[in-house]
């Protein structure tokens, strides 16, 4: 992502536009007209599955916040400001409806073949995560130390939960809720720990 306030506030656009169009469409079905060729998961879900998806992302960054403590590497955390943490929660949007919602679908033939998409899919949702490369000025850098393959790790374990409280038997519309409140509470909880950390540097 870029650096560039006006690129970081576009993208905030298109996050909102897209939960716009995905909100739209789960009105539609809660008023039982679901709009055909709809965006995926726009179901209504039960509030039990809203819990448990929040609990378990908030788990999971407690886990990975320990570790980068433990191992040494909470100095090596990247800064950002309050205008890109504010991105961070739509961008959640975006990458739930691509990764839960299109690349592994609940239609897929077999258990087996749901959950070797699972693993697929969350590999490359770690990989496109810059912690292992970083794009500067046109150059791509290797960044294969170990706060790489640490962070890198923490958005796979991330992915899996992701997905799971996707297919978990608390949300049998398999609605995209849960995934968005999962995804939304880790991002927003990593904003608070770098804010109390000192890696939040300004509103833009």
């Amino acid at each position: 992502m870029s650096s560039s306030p006006l690129v970081v506030l576009f993208m905030l656009g298109v996050g909102i536009y897209v939960a716009h169009l995905w909100w739209t469409d789960l009105q539609a079905h809660r008023q039982g007209k679901p709009t055909s060729g709809g965006l995926p998961g726009a179901r209504p879900t039960r509030s039990t599955a809203m819990v448990i998806a929040v609990v378990g992302s908030l788990v999971i960054l407690a886990g990975e916040t320990w570790g980068e403590i433990h191992l040494g590497l909470t100095a090596e955390q990247s800064e950002i400001t309050v205008l890109f943490g504010c991105y961070t929660l739509v961008a959640a949007v975006i990458e739930e409806i691509i990764f839960r919602g299109f690349i592994v679908v609940p239609e897929a033939r077999g258990r087996a073949a749901v959950w070797g998409g699972v693993f697929g899919a969350s590999i490359v949702f770690a990989l496109i995560h810059p912690f292992l490369w970083e794009w500067d000025d046109g150059t791509l850098t290797w960044t294969l130390g170990a706060k790489g393959w640490f962070s890198t790790g923490a958005v796979f374990a991330s992915s899996l939960w992701f997905y799971t409280v996707r297919f978990m038997p608390a949300n049998p519309s398999r609605s995209l809720l849960p995934c968005f409140a999962a995804h939304a509470a880790k991002n927003l909880g990593v904003f608070a720990i770098k804010a109390a950390q000192g890696f939040v540097v300004g509103l833009w």
